[in-house]
C-alpha cells in the first residue's frame, strides 16, 4: 500500500491502483523506482512511517482518493471552483475523469465565478480615483497639487471639499434651471435676458474653475484626458465659449455685410447658436461625479449592453411585423391613418411599448384583433429584460454603495 499522509490525514493506496493512472503524481509515485524522483513528487517523506507527506487541502484529496477508487471523479456543489481546480492540476487529474452532468455544472459554476470577479473588479476601478496621493510624491509641486486633489476630487478629506462638492451639484442645478427658464416667454424680454446671461456666466465662469483646478491637480495629463467624467466637464463648459465666439462672429458679419447674403449668415449662425446652446443639457452629466445611482445605472448599461440590444432588436421586430399586418387589414377602411406600413411604425411602436397614446386606432375587428396581438407582445416583451436590468442595477448599486462607505 501506498501511504499517503495529506494535510495530517492518512490515506492508502494499493500501488497497482494508483499505476493505473501513470500522468498523475500518485500514478508516478507508484511507477518510479528511484527514492530521489519520488521525493521530489513529495512535500517530505516518513522513513519510520514509510508516508509521503503532502501540505495540500485534504478535504479536496477526498474527492481525489474516491477517484483512484472508482475511476470517476464527483464534484460537490459546495467546493470552490478555483480550489477545485488548483487542486487536481497539483495531482495531475484533468476533468475530463468527471461525468458530464458535474462537468457541466461544474464549468458553469467557473463561468458564474469568473463573471462576478470580473463585474467586482470593474466596480473597484469605477470607483478608484484617477490620481491616489502616492501619485503627487516627488512631482513638481507635489503637495500643493496633492491638496488641490483632495479639494476637488476626495470631498471626505475636508468639510471645505464636501462644501465644494455641494456647490458643484448646486451650479450644475442650476444652469440647467436656467436654459430652460431661457425658453420661457416671459424671459425672453430685456430684463429677464440679462438675467440669464448672467446667470450662465457666473456658471460657466465656476465650472472652467472646477475644470482647471482638476487640470493642476492631475498627476497625468494624458490619464486626465481620457477620463470620461473630465470629457463631460469639457462639454460642459465649451458651449458657452463657442457661444461668445460665434456671437462676436455674428457682429462682424453685421459691420462687413450689408446687402441680402447678411441675413442668410446670420440665419445659419443662429441655427448654429441654438445647438451649442442646447448642449448645455449635457452639464446634468456631471452630477454622476457625485451621484452613486448615476454611475450604477451607467454600469448597468455597459455590463448589460447584450440584453439592451436583444431589446431593441425585438421591438424593431416587432414595429415591422405588427405595422404590416395593421396596413393589410385597414388600409382600405376611408379615412384610415394606416395608408402605408411606414405610417403605422408610429402606432405599433406606442403599442409596443404599452403608451398607447390613441392618435392612431384601428377601426374594423381585424385591426383591433391585430392590435390586441401587438399590446400583449409588448407586455411579454417588456417584461423579460427590464426585470433582468432592474436586478442588476440593484446590485451594483448596492455593491458600489458599499464600496464607497468602506472605502
Amino acid at each position: 500500500l501506498l501511504n499517503i499522509n495529506v494535510g495530517g490525514k492518512l490515506f492508502q493506496i494499493a500501488y497497482s491502483v494508483a499505476a493505473q493512472y501513470p500522468i498523475t503524481r500518485l500514478g508516478k509515485l507508484a511507477l518510479y523506482t528511484d527514492p530521489m524522483k519520488k521525493l521530489q513528487l513529495c512535500d517530505d517523506y516518513s522513513v519510520q512511517k514509510n508516508e509521503y507527506f503532502f501540505d495540500r487541502d485534504p478535504s479536496i484529496f477526498h474527492y481525489i482518493f474516491h477517484f483512484y477508487r472508482s475511476g470517476v471523479l464527483w464534484i460537490m456543489d459546495e467546493v470552490c471552483p478555483s480550489n477545485f481546480v488548483e487542486e487536481i492540476e497539483y495531482w495531475g487529474i484533468h476533468l475530463k475523469y468527471s461525468q458530464r452532468c458535474c462537468r457541466i455544472l461544474f464549468e458553469e459554476k467557473q463561468d458564474e465565478l469568473s463573471e462576478y470577479l470580473k463585474i467586482q473588479k470593474e466596480l473597484e476601478a469605477e470607483l478608484e480615483p484617477l490620481d491616489t496621493a502616492e501619485h503627487f510624491e516627488g512631482k513638481f509641486l507635489g503637495g500643493f497639487r496633492k491638496s488641490v486633489w483632495n479639494l476637488i476630487e476626495n470631498p471626505y478629506s475636508s468639510v471645505p471639499a464636501k462644501i465644494i462638492a455641494v456647490m458643484s451639484s448646486f451650479f450644475v442645478l442650476i444652469s440647467i434651471v436656467g436654459m430652460t427658464l431661457s425658453t420661457v416667454d416671459e424671459m425672453k424680454h430685456k430684463t429677464g435676458k440679462m438675467w440669464m446671461e448672467q446667470l450662465e456666466m457666473i456658471c460657466a465662469i465656476f465650472f472652467t474653475s472646477e475644470y482647471l483646478m482638476r487640470l493642476i491637480s492631475s498627476s497625468s495629463f494624458k490619464k486626465f484626458l481620457r477620463a470620461a467624467f473630465n470629457a463631460v466637464d469639457l462639454v460642459a463648459i465649451l458651449p458657452f465659449y463657442i457661444q461668445i465666439l460665434f456671437e462676436n462672429l455674428d457682429q462682424g458679419d453685421d459691420l462687413y455685410h450689408e446687402e441680402l447674403d447678411k441675413v442668410e449668415s446670420v440665419s445659419k449662425l443662429g441655427k448654429v447658436l441654438k445647438l451649442i446652446k442646447l448642449m448645455r443639457i449635457f452639464r446634468i452629466l456631471k452630477l454622476a461625479r457625485h451621484s452613486t445611482g448615476l454611475r450604477a445605472f451607467g454600469f448597468t448599461m455597459r455590463q448589460c449592453y447584450q440584453q439592451v440590444c436583444c431589446l431593441l432588436l425585438f421591438i424593431a421586430m416587432g414595429v415591422f411585423t405588427f405595422s404590416a399586418l395593421m396596413h393589410s387589414v385597414e388600409h382600405d377602411v376611408p379615412g384610415t391613418n394606416f395608408t402605408s406600413i411606414p405610417d403605422a411604425w408610429w402606432w405599433a411602436a406606442v403599442s409596443l411599448s404599452t403608451v398607447g397614446y390613441g392618435d392612431t386606432v384601428p377601426d374594423t375587428v381585424l385591426g383591433r384583433m391585430v392590435a390586441f396581438g401587438c399590446i400583449s407582445f409588448g407586455i411579454i416583451l417588456n417584461g423579460m429584460p427590464i426585470s433582468i436590468l432592474y436586478n442588476k442595477f440593484s446590485d451594483y448599486y448596492a455593491k458600489l454603495k458599499a464600496h464607497e462607505t468602506s472605502n
